[in-house]
């Protein structure tokens, strides 16, 4: 649609700015601009050019919209065309929640006091039409969008004594963000779990439910979670952006050769590919894009997963439901009757999950699973100890990617210093490998939030199965063994790709050491 607009726009003469990323938006005109008018007309003023204001608009023929923006400003209005989604990430960032708002709303909301302490007997749903409980309703929406705002991939609600903490986990660290205080704990909590549809009178059960939410044009779910706790419920959302989804075997941060490798593996036609790591290394990412990959009108691809984070186009994707009995294990065994030529295993939990897959791979299916061990070679282990026979692994496996995430150093405060020597040895460094005998670190500032880092990049290391490796694991599947043989053949460690990022300054030692373990060579 937007490319016919895009040919319509063109023949009227319209100048097209199809990429807004770059522009620096006037504050001053667009704050004198409803939100609900610019989420309606798609139309946003970009820049003042003398007396006239450009206006970047999504439909070349919306002259109504037009005439209204140039009555808000009282200035003559020239349009550009712009696709539909550059301004709606254009206008997200524009009416995003400024810096702080949140904890200017609970400063204001401190300095009155409650007209009711809230308490565990309270009637939550006639709650949410009364005005004592609008403040609560707007506490928690600028909690969420300031979050999404940060990239938090979760948001902790946990009670103690005295309040209730908040914190963000951004780029996979936890950062203290806001405390709310006890009377209006309650309420808040409460106003969670009713927008997550969970029982609000159950305080002793965890419970689990999903927030489905729109944020400025983009689809914003969150997994939510509770627990009971010492001094209440404690609460964890997990926050899945779909347009945060970085989809795509390329940019996803993989060396060119492991790269290449991991690429030979997918266009097998049978065989077990595992990815491993710990929650929150991206595994799902990369299996998401590996299946992009595979994806196409020739071959059948199915999931079974738990949950579906993100639903992906072309792709048959079955979520586990205990409840009524459907399981990794009983959805894989229905799935394999449905003709795949590619599964996706969310995570292979059991021995019945591995036998069955171990069965898929002998038939003619290529498995993709995850695992959660500490690098490659210890999920062929781990595989053993949930009871699969080591010749079946050595004749199954193909191929083993464990990986981490890695905070980025952050490009808007980033300095160089010169590390020690005593640095440099945990990751088998000096100071000659190095460009001009310098490193990396950001000193912190205001778009890292003072921690020195902004964004993540995966490492990786990819143990693949040869013949040498085939007969070691169908003999005795010692760890230390495995990995000797896996650095005869070029295996580069999460510790040497780590090494890497340091080197070209992406990130720093302390992050390398802090995501991966170190092993006896």
């Amino acid at each position: 649609m937007s490319s016919e607009k895009q040919q319509l726009a063109e023949k009227l003469g319209m100048e097209v700015v199809a990429d807004l990323s770059t522009q620096t938006f006037p504050k001053e005109l667009y704050k004198k601009i409803p939100y609900s008018f610019v989420r309606k007309n798609l139309i946003l003023p970009i820049e003042e050019r003398g007396d006239e204001v450009l206006a970047a608009a999504a439909d070349p023929l919306n002259l109504n919209g037009v005439d209204e923006l140039r009555f808000l400003l009282e200035r003559e209005i020239r349009t550009v065309f712009s696709p539909e989604e550059e301004i709606l990430k254009a206008m997200n960032e524009c009416y995003n929640t400024k810096e702080g708002a949140a904890s200017q709303f609970l400063a204001h909301m401190g300095n009155g006091n409650a007209k009711e302490k809230a308490d565990d007997s309270i009637d939550t749903y006639d709650l949410l039409e009364s005005k004592e409980e609008a403040p609560i309703i707007r506490l928690l929406n600028l909690i969420l969008s300031e979050a999404i705002q940060q990239g938090a991939s979760d948001i902790h609600f946990e009670p103690f004594g005295n309040d209730l903490r908040v914190r963000y986990r951004i780029d996979g660290v936890l950062q203290a963000r806001h405390s709310p205080p006890r009377e209006y704990q309650a309420q808040l909590l409460t106003r969670i779990k009713v927008l997550a549809k969970l029982d609000i009178a159950e305080h002793r059960l965890p419970q689990d439910g999903r927030i489905k939410l729109k944020m400025g044009g983009r689809e914003i779910d969150f997994r939510v979670s509770t627990i009971p706790v010492a001094y209440g419920e404690r609460i964890v959302m997990r926050i899945l952006d779909k347009g945060n989804v970085l989809l795509g075997l390329d940019q996803i941060g993989m060396l060119p050769n492991i790269l290449d490798d991991f690429r030979r593996l997918l266009s097998l036609s049978e065989g077990i590919i595992l990815v491993t790591g710990p929650t929150g290394s991206g595994k799902t990412t990369t299996l998401y894009s590996a299946l992009g990959e595979t994806d196409t009108e020739e071959t059948n691809v199915m999931t079974i997963e738990d949950p579906v984070e993100y639903k992906l186009p072309g792709i048959a994707q079955i979520a586990v439901h205990p409840k009524i009995g459907l399981n990794f294990a009983t959805g894989l065994r229905h799935i394999l009757r449905q003709d795949p030529d590619i599964v996706m295993i969310g995570e292979i939990r059991d021995a019945e999950t591995a036998e069955i897959a171990i069965q898929a791979s002998l038939t003619g299916h290529l498995v993709l699973s995850t695992l959660h061990t500490n690098d490659a070679p210890s999920a062929i282990a781990r595989l053993v100890d949930m009871g699969v026979e080591p010749y079946l692994l050595s004749s199954t496996v193909v191929g083993v990617l464990a990986q981490r995430l890695v905070r980025q150093v952050c490009p808007h405060c980033r300095e160089r210093y010169r590390p020690t020597e005593e640095e440099l040895a945990e990751l088998h460094l000096t100071h000659e490998d190095l460009n001009g005998g310098v490193l990396y670190k950001g000193k912190g500032c205001s778009q890292c939030y003072g921690s020195g880092y902004k964004g993540r990049h995966g490492i990786y290391e990819l143990l693949t199965v040869d013949v040498a490796l085939q007969s070691q694991i169908a003999k005795h599947t010692d760890i230390t063994e495995l990995r000797k043989l896996a650095g005869l053949q070029g295996m580069v460690s999460l510790r040497e790709h780590g090494g890497h990022l340091v080197k070209t300054g992406v990130t720093t030692v302390s992050e390398v050491l802090r995501v991966s373990r170190k092993h006896d060579e």
